[in-house]
Order: structure tokens, then sequence, then C-alpha cells
């Protein structure tokens, strides 16, 4: 759905973007992060056509973004981080001159401004002026003028910023619903909003991809090594000796007190031992109250890879 090859954008003798190269395929939604100034949002204006490369291909299903701009364009809806919002129009007035510009025939731009603001939950608000608007009501109504003209991608670029939590909520939840008929890429510093919402992880630092899989794959990858929390009831260095005692196992270390503690149980990458895990503790008389497999937020991967000197 979207192909990146080679990108590359320069401001005199500043390249902001060096050799972009990545692919979002049809359906997914894919978090793209990166620090202040690592080339996000001039990505994000380069794929959706609002600035030409130095060099390299954008190609949304299948079109140049660069030769057929108008064409390509049709198929995306963008969000920018400011939204373009008149705040003396009302919210349907700015929706049907946004389907006008869009050159959309009357009866159906109708047809979908009623679509949209049910989609977004704004309909109670078609007749007020954006300006009186809260500023999650306003991310909402730049959603739905981004989503009037049926786009095959989304381009989201930080929709949550400056919002209230609840508003936070309501907007994550649109983007699910979004993602299960569009292509989606969505920028955000709330790096755990991402976690939750994206299949996939673009991370992107001094103008070059340094990532992308999936903040699983990624945890896994990065760490080196697979950890699980345990919580046990037992003598503490009984317990210690039979996990010690379990092939694979590499180190073992206790925390907390009295009779119930917390187990952090190293082990070499690649093979998964919580059914050994399991057995032994059990097999040896031990309560087993808690296992699970401890992976590396995405804040922690993400500060790893950003912070890491290139040349």
């Amino acid at each position: 759905m979207i192909e990146v090859e080679n990108l590359n954008k320069n401001y005199g003798d500043f390249a902001a973007l060096k050799d972009v190269s990545f692919k979002v395929d049809s359906g997914e939604i894919v978090g793209f992060l990166g620090p202040n100034g690592a080339g996000k949002t001039t990505t994000m204006r380069i794929l959706t056509g609002f600035m030409p490369p130095s060099s390299g291909t954008v190609k949304v299903n299948d079109i140049d973004i660069h030769t057929q701009s108008v064409a390509a364009r049709r198929h995306i809806g963008y969000l920018p981080e400011t939204v373009p919002l008149y705040t003396d129009m009302t919210v349907k007035s700015y929706l049907k001159f946004f389907g006008s510009l869009r050159g959309m025939a009357r009866k159906y731009r109708e047809s979908r401004i009623k679509e949209v603001l049910k989609t977004c939950r704004i309909e109670q608000y078609a007749a007020t002026h954006i300006g009186k608007l809260s500023k999650g009501y306003r991310q909402l109504v730049g959603v739905a003028q981004a989503i009037l003209h049926e786009p095959k991608v989304l381009i989201l670029d930080e929709p949550t910023i400056g919002i209230d939590a609840r508003q936070v909520v309501e907007i994550r939840k649109l983007i699910e619903r979004l993602g299960k008929d569009h292509t989606v890429i969505l920028s955000s510093h709330i790096l755990h909003e991402i976690s939750m919402i994206c299949q996939k992880v673009l991370i992107i630092d001094r103008g070059r991809i340094v990532v992308q899989d999936s903040a699983k794959n990624l945890s896994a990858r990065m760490r080196g090594v697979q950890i699980y929390e345990m919580e046990i009831k037992g003598a503490v260095e009984a317990v210690e000796q039979t996990l010690n005692s379990i092939e694979g196992v590499q180190k073992v270390v206790v925390s907390g007190k009295g009779d119930v503690r917390k187990y952090q149980v190293e082990c070499r990458k690649g093979r998964d031992i919580r059914d050994e895990l399991t057995s032994a503790v059990v097999s040896a008389g031990f309560s087993l109250l808690g296992l699970k497999v401890s992976e590396m937020s995405l804040e922690e991967i993400f500060l790893k890879l950003t912070m890491t000197k290139q040349d």
C-alpha cells in the first residue's frame, strides 16, 4: 500500500532524511517514532505530497506521490500536528468546504458528512462553530476531514497531543476502528499509546530508519536474553536452588519479603521454558502464584536505539 525507497531530503548542506526505505502493507496500523528533529514530520509531509523529496520514491497504492501527486493524494487522508481549522466555520460547513475542495459530488459529499460525523461521534456539534470546541473535539473534526473522501491511507501526526485523558481514549478507540478499513501511519510521543494500537513500529533517528518490526519482536531482538517474572511461595534458598537447576537458566534475581517472593529468571534467548519452570516449582512442593514473560517496553527500546551514537 505504501512503498518508500531511498528517500532523501536536503535543506542546503543539511540532510534531513538519508536513504529512508520502508513498506506498509494494506490494513496495517504502524507507529512512526523518533526524537524531535529526527525526520518524522518531514517524512510525513513527503508521503502526503506536501513536500517533494530531494531524491527517492514514494508510492501510495502503486501511484507515485511525486509524479502523480493529485492521483495519489486521492487515496490519502492527512491529519497534521497543527490541524488547519477555520474557527469561524461550523463543523458541518468546514467539512462541506473540504469536500468541495476535493471535488466530491454534492449528494456523495452530504452523505459522507453524515457518516464521518457519526464515526467521529461529533454529530451534536455539527452546527457549532469550531472556535467554541475544546482541543479534543477540534482533533476529532480534523480526523473527520481526513477520512471524508474515504481514503485508503491515513497519516496522523500526533493526533492526541494536548488533549485530556478522556479524549485521548476516545481518539485511540477511533483510530482502532479506522484501522479495520484503512492503512494507518500514526506518529505519537506517547509510546504506550503506540504499543497499544500499532502492529508494527518504525523508528527514525537523525534522518535514518533504525528499525522496523513489531514491538514484541523488537523486545526479543534487543534484550538478547529471555526473562521470566515469577511469584512463588516457599523457602527462598530452596526455590532459588530449584530454579537454577533448570537447563538454560543463567541467572535468578529475588525481590520482596516473607514467604512469597518475586523471582526474575534470566534464560538463553530462543527457547520457551515456561513448562519446565512450572513443572520444577510445583514438583518441588512450592506454590506458583504467577508466571509471565517480561518484555522490554517500547520506551526502553526507543531510548536504546535513539541514544546510540551514529556516524
